[in-house]
């Protein structure tokens, strides 16, 4: 039986907003570069916007985050995927390469920015403002920052697995020649399956942990905000 305790409560809470706008930016990203290259279907079922509720999927952004919160492990979730009709692009294969690209790169750069603001703004101003008004309004902040960071990071190293229908597949297929690509898109039934497997078997680390540890190198003051 898990018990929320109050640091759990405050790791919650934290946690919340940034979580939320890193996948519901995300989805919205899919969405906004697909228009823009030919194809409206998210817009005209109205995906386009940043109200998370639009984007809300009761287990992957409620009960999945609240779970690993209560574990004590990496919080992460996923949103509702926004549809997206290749057909409607010039170029169906480069269309949905590009538009699935959109949401790993709106994370990265979402860490890049919570960095930025955590190591040149937040930092320097609890420094300066001390005292217990300044810590209560500072620290939780920061601390909102910093998971920022891990969980945008997270959420593009896991999309980037190159199957399908995560984003690093959709990605790989677009670049694969014509023929290889038709018979790597015939696993896509499947793709789910093998992900859940190599979550389950602890495999999957071995291509988050790598590509995490890539990823951070783009974002600036890494170091310093993550000492150890």
């Amino acid at each position: 039986m898990f018990i929320m305790d109050a640091s759990t409560i405050q790791k919650l809470i934290v946690s919340i907003p940034p979580l939320v706008m890193a996948i519901t930016l995300h989805e919205v990203s899919h969405g906004y570069v697909a228009n823009r290259l030919g194809d409206p279907t998210a817009r005209l079922m109205g995906r386009l916007t940043l109200n998370p509720i639009k984007h809300i999927d009761p287990i992957g952004t409620v009960l999945l985050p609240l779970i690993l919160t209560m574990l004590g492990g990496i919080i992460f979730g996923y949103a509702k995927p926004v549809p997206i009709n290749p057909s409607n692009f010039s170029n169906p294969r480069k269309g949905m390469a590009i538009s699935s690209a959109a949401g790993p790169i709106t994370n990265i750069v979402l860490a890049m920015i919570s960095s930025i603001v955590l190591a040149l703004i937040i930092f320097p101003l609890s420094n300066l403002l001390q005292g217990d008004l300044a810590n209560a309004f500072f620290t939780p902040l920061a601390q909102m920052l910093q998971i920022s960071i891990q969980i945008n990071l997270f959420l593009a190293a896991l999309n980037l697995i190159p199957i399908l229908p995560l984003d690093g597949g959709r990605v790989l297929e677009g670049l694969l020649p014509h023929k290889q690509s038709v018979a790597y898109s015939k696993i896509e039934p499947y793709g789910l399956y093998i992900l859940y497997a190599l979550i389950l078997t602890g495999i999957a680390k071995y291509f988050i942990i790598p590509l995490y540890l890539l990823l951070k190198e783009f974002i600036p003051f890494y170091d310093k905000i993550f000492p150890y």
